[in-house]
């Protein structure tokens, strides 16, 4: 993996033999977005990430997904986690700690989401079928857990209640981006210092 970084930006490029991933993201952006992994449904969701957290983001994607979509979805995930650990910098000045609810027609779904620099992910999603259309919906939390692990983050995910599938994954993208949006946010009354009694998020 190679990477390229300026302040609250990053480049990020990932290549295997299964899959090639080129990340660009801004974190002081607008929501313009970029989207092509060659899976339509999670091209669908990433762009959630994007519009909602107002960051500029480009994901580029090509992956043995005649195989499946699980080597693309897992690796689109980690190189957005250090596309956005990267942005973050020594993550000093940052809020640090975001959540987010977001309802969906029935489903309602709840995201936190601490910088630390200390990944994690809690997981309480459930889904009645296996496939939405012909994404396996086993893949989200392969996509969450790349992702928090690579972005060096506590991610707690959860839906709360909802029926429809395509709605509980939705409001979970949706409230992620929320949270991001906040927890990535400058607070200019930390004056550039780390958010940490510890005085670094550095391991």
């Amino acid at each position: 993996m190679t990477k390229k970084a300026n302040v609250r930006t990053a480049k990020v490029r990932r290549e295997t033999k299964e899959t090639k991933v080129e990340v660009a993201l801004n974190l002081d952006g607008s929501g313009q977005c970029t989207i092509d992994t060659g899976i339509g449904f999670l091209d669908h969701m990433l762009e959630q990430i994007a519009r909602h957290g107002l960051f500029d983001l480009t994901v580029k994607a090509k992956g043995d997904t005649h195989i499946d979509g699980h080597h693309t979805v897992e690796d689109v995930g980690i190189t957005m986690g250090a596309a956005f650990k990267d942005a973050l910098g020594d993550r000093s000045g940052i809020t640090r700690f975001g959540m987010a609810m977001v309802p969906l027609d029935e489903s309602l779904s709840r995201v936190v989401v601490d910088l630390s620099n200390r990944p994690s992910l809690v997981w309480r999603v459930d889904f009645t079928a296996q496939k939405l259309g012909t994404f396996d919906t086993e893949l989200f939390k392969e996509w969450f857990e790349a992702f928090s692990g690579n972005g060096a983050m506590t991610l707690h995910v959860e839906n709360l209640y909802g029926g429809n599938g395509h709605h509980v994954i939705e409001s979970c993208y949706k409230a992620l981006a929320l949270a991001l949006r906040t927890a990535c946010s400058v607070d200019s009354r930390r004056a550039g210092s780390v958010p940490s009694t510890k005085g670094t998020l550095s391991k």
